[in-house]
């Protein structure tokens, strides 16, 4: 019902002076909380639109990141023992920073939120038990006031099921203590033994104000006989999600599905594809996405050729293709679609026949995405080349050994999705999928104009990307708010599926 005053009801008010009423378009009412936040990051208390009471992080709760830590634990050896370390700030320029995102695995493990922290997990039974401590800033009211709250020590420790929480200046007397008494010592990527160089100082990394006499580097006190990556044991737990993880990443779906959605329906031949892009993460923040997930790809005409083209700074044309590469990170979680559509708002016939062949090479990978096909990433790949290379001599494509692999689909099909864009660098191709993966499907035709393709195809590229639930019988798309289909993708162009451009 409309909130609206009508102009007779408004004068009434006025001639028996009373004041109208402020109304809002909405059918809750704004829930009582204090400003500012007490502690360093969304808590139910202060943030009740994004929390819900038992959650420590939105749509996931203390257990959820405790049975992370768990698991983890319990697949290490005995004498085992865990350093995890936050991300640095990164600065753009001076003191200008850069918006902060936690590190990935940082994150996996704890769900706390600020910088210059680290955690500390050690193996204390043969099972899956483990004593947590959690380093951080704590509480500094100077700081703060510029900076904004921190969380305190007690707090931490209550918050985030820590059995203690200490002063990061405190991790490199701790680490030189508990150094003797583990064998196997987990640490993150940049200080496990294969990499090259000497380890940077973590208090460095951390960019923590400490004192000099901690400038050699914590990393040091820890014997590199001991230490063992951290990534790859982390990598095995998040390939695998959780039914709250499969939840946060069909949330992040669905609002960056909404937002291609909506663009097509925005983009017109004139706009420069710098407007796309920027409609496109306005309706993602809008929707409460934190950022995106990656620098967008939007590519009109002959820029779809460059597979990673993000430099968006030409107008988009009457007769083109216009290629996004686009999703946003929800409450920790990456999406990532890529959707092509024709910038009248209606496929030409051309248009219709290369799009049609990647269509049909997309939905064939996905009917295989599935635990009991028994497929890894590299047979589906290999299928989805047999399939194009079948589509495209259909249209007339005279295609030599290897010229589709060199020239027209020099990409891969697929990578995993998660926490992070590309979900991890250990993930074996030639590993078969399993149930609860998160994988893309991405076949894409990039045309350029040679005599060796058929001419009224030259310039077009096209990309077709989901996100892919791996079932044990059947896949299931996260990203089925975005249109695909050649009606609906016209459809959305035109107006025709009642959405609005914003």
């Amino acid at each position: 019902m409309s909130l609206a005053i009508c102009r007779n009801c408004l004068q009434a008010l006025k001639s028996q002076k009373i004041q109208p009423q402020r109304h809002y378009a909405t059918t809750t009412t704004i829930p009582n909380f204090s400003k500012p936040a007490k502690f360093g990051q969304p808590r139910h208390a202060s943030h009740p639109h994004l929390l819900k009471d038992a959650e420590l992080t939105p749509g996931f709760t203390p257990q959820e990141y405790a049975s992370r830590r768990s698991e983890l634990m319990k697949r290490l050896p005995e004498s085992s023992m865990v350093v995890c370390l936050s991300a640095p700030v990164k600065y753009m320029s001076g003191e200008i920073f850069y918006k902060y995102r936690q590190a990935s695995d940082f994150w996996y493990l704890t769900g706390f939120e600020e910088p210059e922290s680290a955690v500390v997990l050690e193996k204390i039974s043969s099972g899956s038990e483990c004593r947590m401590t959690l380093f951080s800033r704590g509480k500094d009211p100077a700081k703060e006031k510029w900076e904004g709250p921190r969380t305190g020590f007690i707090e931490a420790a209550k918050i985030f099921n820590a059995n203690e929480a200490r002063p990061i200046e405190d991790l490199p007397s701790m680490l030189k203590s508990l150094a003797p008494l583990y064998s196997n010592i987990y640490v993150d990527s940049q200080f496990a033994p294969q990499r090259r160089g000497r380890p940077r100082s973590v208090l460095k990394y951390l960019s923590s104000a400490t004192s000099k006499s901690d400038s050699d580097g914590v990393m040091d006190v820890l014997p590199s006989s001991k230490r063992l990556n951290l990534a790859p044991e982390l990598a095995k737990l998040r390939s695998i999600k959780s039914p709250a993880e499969i939840r946060a990443m069909r949330n992040a779906a669905d609002v960056s599905g909404r937002a291609h959605a909506k663009t097509m329906r925005f983009a017109e031949p004139g706009l420069p594809e710098s407007a796309l892009a920027a409609h496109f993460e306005y309706l993602c923040a809008l929707s409460g996405s934190q950022r995106l997930a990656y620098v967008p790809v939007v590519a009109s005409g002959s820029n779809a050729l460059i597979i990673h083209y993000t430099n968006n700074n030409q107008v988009i044309r009457d007769d083109e293709f216009v290629l996004i590469d686009a999703g946003c990170e929800l409450n920790g979680y990456a999406s990532d679609i890529t959707r092509t559509f024709p910038a009248s708002g209606a496929f030409s016939s051309e248009q219709m026949d290369l799009y049609s062949a990647v269509l049909t090479a997309q939905k064939a990978c996905i009917d295989l995405c599935t635990e009991a096909s028994g497929m890894s990433l590299n047979d589906l790949h290999r299928k989805s080349c047999e399939i194009l290379r079948q589509e495209l001599q259909q249209l007339g494509f005279n295609l030599t050994v290897g010229l589709l692999e060199r020239e027209l689909y020099p990409h891969y099909l697929s990578h995993p999705l998660g926490i992070d864009l590309h979900e991890s660098s250990h993930f074996d191709r030639g590993a078969q999928l399993k149930e609860g993966m998160v994988i893309t499907i991405e076949p894409g035709i990039y045309v350029p104009p040679s005599s060796a393709f058929p001419k009224h195809f030259h310039n077009m590229g096209i990309r077709i990307e989901d996100e892919v639930l791996i079932g044990k019988n059947h896949p299931t798309v996260l990203s089925v708010a975005a249109p695909k289909e050649i009606a609906d993708v016209e459809g959305a162009c035109q107006g025709l599926l009642g959405l609005k451009a914003h």
